[in-house]
């Protein structure tokens, strides 16, 4: 399973680097995990609305870029939701119509743009709670490791 992670923003604190270095070694016995970083365009402490809508649409043409073929999974809070036995059935079933690759895409604090979301091939909700995009990135790569682990029939704690 070849998977790429766009999403706006880096990791800037240490524990959540070394969250994705160590998720990024558990997944690279079942394909490749490529981590896309669009840069967050700069917005002042108060932005307009005007000011959020033009930073997401300059953020969505970056990550449109970056999605190509791949099955396109959106992250967003008003997005279906599944079991982790759902999601790794929904994910076997996706290679089996022949995807090769998933690209799963996390929007900065102010969110996506609508055409983000449009281009999606699923819309994904982890939670009506809103989490920190940083950490999102974390609970996102737990969840793709879930997914290979169960597709492969390996334990995996509950």
């Amino acid at each position: 399973m070849n998977n790429k992670i766009i999403t706006v923003g880096n990791l800037k604190e240490k524990y959540l680097v070394e969250a994705q270095k160590e998720y990024g070694k558990r997944l690279s016995g079942y394909g490749k995990i490529e981590i896309i970083e669009i840069k967050e365009e700069n917005l002042g402490q108060n932005p307009s609305e005007k000011e959020i809508e033009q930073a997401l649409e300059k953020e969505s043409r970056k990550i449109l870029e970056k999605i190509g073929k791949d099955f396109c999974i959106v992250l967003a809070v008003e997005g279906k939701q599944f079991a982790s036995e759902a999601l790794a059935k929904f994910v076997k079933e996706k290679e089996v119509d022949g995807y090769g690759g998933f690209s799963f895409i996390i929007g900065s604090s102010h969110g996506l743009h609508p055409d983000v979301k449009e281009r999606g091939d699923l819309n994904l909700s982890f939670s009506k709670m809103t989490l920190p995009h940083q950490l999102m990135r974390i609970v996102l790569l737990e969840q793709i490791y879930r997914v290979c682990k169960i597709n492969n029939n390996e334990n995996y704690h509950k």
